[in-house]
């Protein structure tokens, strides 16, 4: 499994490959996220093309992702300019249709790889077309955007209703990598990470983006030793997977529904919360 750090300052994406880090994501997505996400107490990116080329030279031996737009008029500069400076993955986010797809893959032209983030129920209904896209090398699900596309309650239901296991499914059938979602440290959120790590490994899933709460000490106790915390937190999570990897069929399937019971719960929560 690889970690997935999204950052813009060099020094830390340094340090993030240091304690294990295998990708980094620059994270430029920016038309149509407010609307979007406004108000909903997810975090915006604030990063600029220009910090492509300091976190490269910073991290020259990780995996770097560069989630550009999506797709519009400019697309073609912004996936020239990420292939330029070091991109080895593009992601491009908010696609529709599978020509959006074909076209970033033609932009791309075999410099980088391809991963389609599916997040928008159009590119969930038209899966089987275009996962055989060339230049195609992973998938990954967006579950922020995803689940109030398909008008669920909570973020992590589409792992509990099958959704993401099909688009594993596809995935793993064209010997494309596969991720989904964020995960907290292992014993917070309203799904714990030692619960959603559990689900990644019965998917198959090869990659996860590291929430906010693993670097939350950088933000909020610049003085502390948040160094030695956010390592031993990765620490934490990689004995975690070793341990879940062991579990038995049996044990993998009581994971699972206990997976789907919190999920349940959650939404439950969150709607009599919106009441």
């Amino acid at each position: 499994m690889d970690w997935i750090q999204i950052t813009n300052l060099p020094d830390f994406a340094a340090f993030a490959v240091q304690c294990g880090v295998a990708r980094l994501m620059l994270d430029l997505e920016s038309l149509g996220k407010q609307a979007r996400q406004g108000g909903l107490g997810t975090f915006i990116s604030d990063h600029r093309p220009q910090d492509l080329a300091p976190l490269r030279a910073a991290a020259p031996r990780a995996h770097l992702i560069v989630r550009v737009n999506p797709w519009h008029e400019g697309s073609v500069a912004e996936v020239e300019h990420a292939v330029r400076h070091g991109a080895d993955s593009v992601m491009l986010p908010m696609f529709e249709q599978p020509a959006q797809l074909q076209a970033c893959a033609e932009a791309i032209g075999g410099r980088a790889r391809l991963i389609a983030l599916l997040e928008t129920r159009g590119a969930l209904d038209t899966l089987d077309t275009w996962a055989d896209q060339p230049g195609l090398s992973e998938i990954y699900v967006g579950l922020n955007d995803l689940h109030r596309q398909l008008e669920l309650r909570f973020m992590f239901e589409p792992l509990a209703d099958g959704t993401v296991e099909r688009v594993a499914r596809a995935a793993h059938a064209r010997d494309l990598r596969f991720g989904f979602g964020g995960i907290a440290r292992i014993d917070e959120g309203l799904l714990p990470g030692r619960v959603v790590l559990g689900e990644h490994l019965r998917l198959g899933s090869q990659s996860v983006i590291l929430s906010r709460t693993f670097n939350r000490e950088m933000f909020e106790a610049p003085d502390s030793d948040w160094r030695s915390t956010y390592r031993a937190q990765l620490d934490r999570l990689r004995h975690c997977e070793a341990v879940l990897a062991g579990r038995s069929a049996e044990e993998v399937e009581s994971d699972r529904l206990l997976a789907c019971d919190l999920i349940g719960k959650a939404a439950r929560t969150l709607v009599a919360a919106r009441a």
